[in-house]
């Protein structure tokens, strides 16, 4: 069931992302092509050539035609849902940003004890928004307020806030009892890069791992492991 939502999760998020990145480009070319169609036009008018210029204007009108006024309106609207689910994402795969260098100095009772005060911290702040946004988008339900552009009934652009929040909360508690069980919390390696064996092709250095190079210093990488 839990491979079943994170798998759910990341394909919203991919998904997302992927249609938003297409509908910016979609729109942007559009845009500019409709403006350099208007310059064809006018320049093949000013010398003397209405075959071309026809083409150009008949052109412009087509392309006209796919009206994308909408787009920037429903990109908002895809980066809003992708923020919410992604910062959920987030969470449970500890890509976060935080400052726990003062944490990690305590000794490992303490060192728990504030970890789980703040994972719980997290859940009951996430929990609160989930819960006063799903209020908030019940009574916009009520209303007849839609999207300028779209014309989308508003309660379901806001329902990313309380669907969103509450899938950040449970991460969160998630997060938590698997600390509290094993005393691991995710962590992500901004270094990594997928494909290569950082054990085989790097050495270790005061717990850091560094890929051979020809900038590496040599008694870096002439040192024994053991030493």
């Amino acid at each position: 069931m839990m491979r079943l939502l994170d798998r759910l999760e990341e394909t919203l998020i991919a998904s997302l992302i992927a249609a938003a990145t297409g509908l910016i480009f979609v729109s942007v070319v559009q845009r500019y092509s409709l403006g350099l169609l208007a310059d064809g036009v006018a320049f093949f008018r000013g010398h003397d050539m209405p075959e071309l210029s026809a083409m150009m204007r008949s052109a412009y009108l087509g392309l006209r035609e796919f009206n994308l006024v909408w787009a920037q309106e429903l990109c908002i609207i895809l980066f809003v849902w992708m923020a919410k689910f992604g910062a959920a994402y987030g969470v449970r795969t500890g890509i976060h940003v935080g400052i726990d260098v003062l944490i990690n100095k305590l000794d490992e009772r303490k060192r728990g004890f504030f970890i789980l005060l703040g994972l719980g911290a997290g859940a009951l702040f996430t929990g609160i928004i989930a819960t006063l946004g799903g209020n908030f988008v019940w009574h916009m339900a009520q209303t007849s307020a839609i999207s300028p552009d779209l014309e989308l009934p508003m309660w379901l652009v806001y329902l990313a806030i309380p669907l969103g929040s509450a899938l950040m909360c449970f991460r969160f508690l998630q997060v938590a009892v698997i600390f509290a069980r094993t005393g691991e919390l995710p962590h992500h390696d901004h270094g990594h890069v997928e494909g290569v064996d950082t054990e085989d092709e790097g050495i270790d250095v005061l717990g850091s791992t560094f890929l051979k190079s020809p900038l590496t210093p040599r008694d870096l990488v002439e040192k024994p492991k053991d030493e």
